[in-house]
């Protein structure tokens, strides 16, 4: 006697909902709670990208639309409940470190990105991403997003106005008595409570009421909700690869890749983990979920946007029962709504976002409880990893510094053997490029460009 096929028409069938424990109202459900956790960042990305000289408008379609096409890819393709979206942390590498801390014009900055996407898709089908991630020490892993999340802090300090500019102290604290910094602080405060009594939303809750707040007080102008859907044409397109080969772009490459690989494969491995879909401590289609990242983030530097990645706070929707692709499809379709809320995105000030900023850093930073702080051949690496990043507003010379000082400690202490090839090529490739004089550096790289 033949089984009735399990309901659901299509969506059953392609997702695989039943044999997942699922339903499409559980996955809708679990598509809307990813989406209210991580829709900060279609008003924080434009926002942060807009510092280049980018156009707002064009960056805000540019996000929606990179976001939404990693979703769908990652929903029908690897059928994961994982969001993507422009990635926190790379998005203030892009406009601080590179382009406002490096003079690199923007359109060059894309063109890194897109190439770093290639450089993600090429390895994504081969065994040489896991060599890559394997064969770094886990405290240069950890250590590399606290000191991400230090920057963020940063970042989001200073453009709070908590933080300024001193002649003698290179830093010190701004007046706490001007609306920045007082909403800032509000909003953080706001954030905590919310997500200690488990709101979901509450970083897009705070940036609202921060916005709504200091418009009421007369110290921000609404300019509008709903309206038009911006022209994407100041950076559709726009990559400029004249003046990539050199010995600073190509380390801006290496971050750019580097970071998202340690990202990306974090994310999912961990967020899959929540909802049980490991086998064997592996992620199945994993390759297919890395064709989802890699897409959104040539996708991204051909609309407009900085690097894309897996969300880590697709975990929320994991918990409200998502468990296959549908979810990521619902967020997708939910960031394609967001297009016509481009005048309510243009009205949220800066000091509203910087609470989200400051939020997330202070995420990243709680992984570096897992050093081996007891061990000074592995502490001092990693404090060199953390501090570079804030200290020179550069990630990628905070990962160099990490790179060269675990390879040279261990070598100087008798444990050469103990570390990986690959930490030994990147230490000597990045040392090489901050030590050798430039202009050997600059002629020997001439032959790329």
């Amino acid at each position: 006697m033949s089984q009735t096929p399990p309901s659901g028409g299509f969506l059953e069938r392609y997702f695989k909902l039943s044999q997942n424990g699922t339903t499409v109202r559980t996955e809708a459900l679990a598509g809307l709670t990813t989406f209210l956790t991580m829709c900060y960042i279609v008003i924080v990305n434009p926002l942060i990208l807009a510092e280049t000289g980018m156009d707002h408008g064009a960056v805000f379609v540019a996000t929606c639309l990179t976001a939404a096409i990693g979703c769908f890819v990652m929903g029908a393709v690897a059928n994961y409940p994982i969001a993507l979206a422009p990635g926190m942390g790379l998005n203030a590498y892009f406009t601080y470190a590179v382009c406002l801390g490096m003079g690199v014009p923007w359109q060059v900055a894309l063109a890194a990105v897109f190439v770093s996407g290639l450089l993600f898709f090429a390895l994504s089908f081969s065994n040489i991403r896991e060599a890559l991630i394997n064969a770094i020490p886990m405290t240069l892993k950890l250590a590399i997003g606290g000191g991400i999340g230090l920057f963020l802090a940063l970042v989001g300090l200073k453009t709070s106005g908590i933080i300024v500019a001193n002649q003698a102290t290179y830093v010190s604290l701004g007046d706490l008595q001007t609306h920045g910094p007082l909403f800032t602080l509000f909003g953080l405060l706001l954030i905590v409570i919310m997500h200690h009594y488990r709101v979901r939303g509450a970083i897009i809750i705070s940036i609202l009421a921060v916005t709504a707040l200091s418009t009421l007080m007369g110290y921000n102008k609404i300019v509008g909700v709903v309206g038009a859907v911006p022209s994407i044409a100041p950076t559709f397109m726009q990559m400029d690869f004249k003046d990539l080969f050199t010995p600073a772009m190509i380390g801006v490459i290496f971050v750019f890749f580097l970071v998202d690989l340690f990202d990306s494969t974090g994310t999912l491995v961990g967020v899959a983990n929540r909802a049980g879909l490991l086998q064997d401590g592996k992620l199945p289609r994993l390759k297919r979920a890395l064709l989802a990242d890699s897409t959104a983030i040539t996708a991204g530097a051909m609309l407009g946007t900085s690097s894309t990645t897996p969300y880590i706070e697709s975990a929320s929707g994991v918990a409200a029962g998502g468990r296959t692709g549908l979810t990521a499809i619902v967020v997708g379709l939910l960031l394609l709504a967001c297009l016509f809320f481009a005048p309510l995105a243009q009205s949220v000030p800066g000091y509203a976002t910087a609470p989200a900023v400051i939020y997330v850093g202070v995420l990243m930073i709680q992984g570096i409880t897992g050093i081996k702080w007891d061990d000074i051949t592995e502490a001092v690496p990693a404090f060199l990893t953390i501090v570079f990043m804030p200290f020179t507003y550069s990630i990628a010379d905070g990962i160099a510094m990490g790179f060269i000082s675990y390879a040279l400690v261990k070598l100087c202490t008798g444990q050469a053997k103990t570390v990986p090839y690959m930490v030994w090529i990147v230490a000597f490739v990045w040392g090489w490029m901050f030590f050798m004089p430039k202009a050997v550096v600059q002629q020997l790289l001439s032959v790329f460009a």
